[in-house]
């Protein structure tokens, strides 16, 4: 068992102690409502691991390390950019991603860029912003975070790929 895990076991069960003393059917109905949300979640998690794991298995090494490693430079993080801001849904479906192209060789830069072009631009959440909130407020938006994701990926790769 990782620390992470630890961790956050300690949280779940200090919390359900807690709820337990705010009254004590709060537990049970705490965990039924995690269990929907499980429900809900569990294939798009499925889906996302099985994507990782065929991105490991399917691309040849030398092609992350080509395209995404350290030596692929500002291309890598461009890439990276343009990768993570395409990518559908939230952490559940990006995280094993990242984690599949970092295990397989991809730069820290790129790696960076990546989750900071998912977090800011995320393509897919585009329509709902423009109808809910707008498209001129959507357009600002988006172009003022567009450098944001580069300028991530350079500054990790400047001063963290040695680590």
């Amino acid at each position: 068992m990782n620390t992470a895990t630890m961790i956050m076991g300690i949280i779940a069960v200090i919390l359900l102690i807690l709820a337990y003393f705010i009254a004590t059917d709060l537990p049970l109905s705490g965990l039924r409502t995690g269990g929907k949300m499980f429900l809900e979640i569990l294939p798009l998690l499925i889906f996302a691991f099985i994507i990782a794991g065929m991105v490991q298995v399917l691309i040849p090494k030398e092609f992350i390390l080509k395209y995404l490693g350290a030596e692929a430079g500002f291309k890598g993080i461009l890439i990276g950019c343009i990768a993570g801001g395409l990518t559908p849904g939230g952490p559940y479906v990006s995280f094993p991603i990242v984690a599949s192209i970092w295990k397989s060789g991809a730069g820290i830069g790129t790696v960076v860029a990546y989750v900071t072009a998912w977090s800011l631009w995320a393509v897919g959440r585009l329509p709902y912003e423009i109808s809910l909130i707008g498209p001129k407020f959507a357009l600002i938006r988006f172009l003022s975070t567009l450098i944001f994701p580069p300028i991530a990926g350079l500054i990790a790769q400047s001063f963290f790929s040695k680590l």
